[in-house]
């Protein structure tokens, strides 16, 4: 059961860390021409497209912060919660 929980803890602060390593490679204009960057978008794009364009500012850095911030807040929220839960069983 520990494995497990173990598991689920580092895919969902993995999933947090793509999401964070996106935010900070946008707000440093990185190349999005470079092959690695292009993953970082693809992938979180892909883990925030439930939350993206749920609040609408015309500030770009906010904008960003609140389209990949908040799934990765919730990822690893949701990941200690199960697994917070599961320790107790």
């Amino acid at each position: 059961m520990r494995r497990t929980t173990s598991v689920i803890s580092v895919l969902a602060h993995a999933l947090a860390a793509i999401l964070v390593v996106w935010i900070l490679l946008d707000l440093f204009d990185a190349n999005q021409g470079n092959g690695l960057v292009n993953w970082f978008h693809t992938a979180a794009d892909w883990l925030s497209g439930w939350s993206r364009g749920l609040f609408t500012v015309s500030n770009h850095t906010a904008q960003v912060l609140l389209d990949y911030g908040i799934p990765a807040v919730v990822y690893v929220a949701v990941g200690n919660l199960v697994t917070r839960g599961r320790a107790l069983d």
